[in-house]
């Protein structure tokens, strides 16, 4: 038997993530390997750290990587934070929420849920009014749930956390390095996200930043692995080796604890996508990332679809629209892939068959995907028997509007 080399189609993938991995990310992942104890590894450790201190604009000492996919990070966190019988609030405004509640059950924690139907986000006085009424150690909220595209306000939510004594998590993978996500400024504690969504690389790798006051409480657990030093530990034992963040920030830090093996080319690849984002700057990418966003949107109404969820609050790079009635909404997916070689996604839960998720985000969030995407998306809604309209002229007035070149 034998197996031919690796030769995937060139997809422009405009789902709701991955995306489409910027050039320099994929160049600096074929940068040689080098020993996770290497000086000059160590020292790409540290440049990434306070590369992500700029991203995740934070001061905090605890940034760094998590090895794995975004739900590393979101693990990690949890895991690290919650021991049984803790008391965990989830923010819950679309399948990721639920999420937060699976995992939060899966550490013991004694889980209370604020939610909001799907396509609406929480009121700051719906959160308050939850967090007295709960007194968690831990309120935990998706930023920007890529199930329904909407994106829940938080500023205001740190310091109501600290009015009712909680820690406060929140889950930014498809957010980070398109929208606005200023830590310390919200007061949050820690914060994960994914490399595969705004930031441009590929899945694989979760940034994470934790404040002194949760570092303190995980410190509180602190173990050392059996066969590193003598068996020393204060507080309940987290429950995951891999995702304890006791160890991973000794990992990180001067210590430079052998808790595991770096995975080098991914960690290249972070440090590659926070140059990209720290030398466009802020105003910048979030502003190509609204007017992308706007052009989108601008573009599926012109073409005669409905958009979906509460238009105030939905997230910059990434669109839900409505399945036309009587349009079989997996074969235009079909067609797009096969005719243009362009991804768009579907959706979960009560909204799988529904809705249709349009990402513009990353490298991707640029004028010709988001014009390419809505006119393969015409073509392919009138072969389905829709009679479309143009959206790309709304599109391109929307992308001049928003200053996206």
């Amino acid at each position: 038997m034998t197996f031919a080399d690796l030769d995937p189609p060139a997809r422009l993938l405009m789902g709701p993530g991955p995306v489409n991995a910027h050039p320099r990310v994929l160049r600096a992942m074929a940068t040689p390997l080098l020993g996770q104890f290497d000086p000059e590894f160590t020292a790409y450790m540290n440049e990434t750290m306070a590369l992500y201190r700029l991203v995740f604009q934070t001061e905090n000492r605890w940034t760094f990587l998590v090895d794995g996919t975004a739900r590393a990070g979101i693990e990690a966190a949890l895991v690290s934070l919650l021991e049984p019988g803790d008391k965990l609030l989830v923010a819950n405004i679309g399948r990721f929420g639920g999420l937060l509640e699976e995992i939060g059950e899966r550490c013991g924690a004694e889980v209370a849920t604020v939610a909001a139907p799907w396509g609406e986000v929480l009121t700051a006085a719906q959160i308050e009014a939850a967090l007295a009424a709960h007194k968690p150690k831990l309120f935990a909220c998706v930023h920007g749930d890529t199930s329904t595209t909407m994106a829940q306000p938080l500023e205001g939510v740190g310091e109501a956390c600290r009015r009712h004594g909680a820690l406060f998590y929140v889950d930014a993978t498809a957010t980070l390095g398109g929208m606005d996500v200023p830590v310390d400024r919200w007061g949050a504690d820690i914060v994960t996200a994914g490399l595969q969504k705004c930031l441009g690389g590929p899945s694989g790798s979760a940034p994470i930043t934790i404040s002194d006051r949760a570092a303190e409480v995980i410190a509180g657990r602190r173990h050392v692995e059996r066969g590193l030093a003598q068996a020393t530990g204060n507080g309940r034992r987290i429950a995951s080796n891999y995702f304890d963040l006791a160890m991973l920030m000794d990992y990180w830090s001067e210590t430079r604890l052998n808790h595991h093996t770096e995975a080098a080319s991914m960690l290249y690849a972070a440090r590659e996508c926070a140059r990209v984002v720290v030398e466009e700057g802020f105003p910048a990418r979030f502003a190509r990332h609204a007017g992308c966003g706007a052009a989108m949107a601008a573009g599926l109404s012109a073409m005669g679809l409905m958009l979906y969820g509460d238009g105030a609050h939905r997230m910059s790079n990434v669109t839900g629209a409505f399945i036309p009635e009587g349009v079989d909404g997996e074969a235009v997916r079909g067609r797009m892939r096969r005719d243009y070689s362009i991804e768009i996604g579907t959706s979960f839960g009560p909204l799988h068959g529904k809705i249709w998720r349009i990402g513009a985000m990353g490298y991707n969030a640029m004028r010709p995907a988001v014009l390419t995407t809505l006119a393969a998306l015409e073509a392919c809604l009138r072969a389905e028997g829709f009679a479309a309209r143009s959206g790309v002229e709304a599109a391109r007035a929307a992308l001049q509007a928003g200053g996206v070149g």
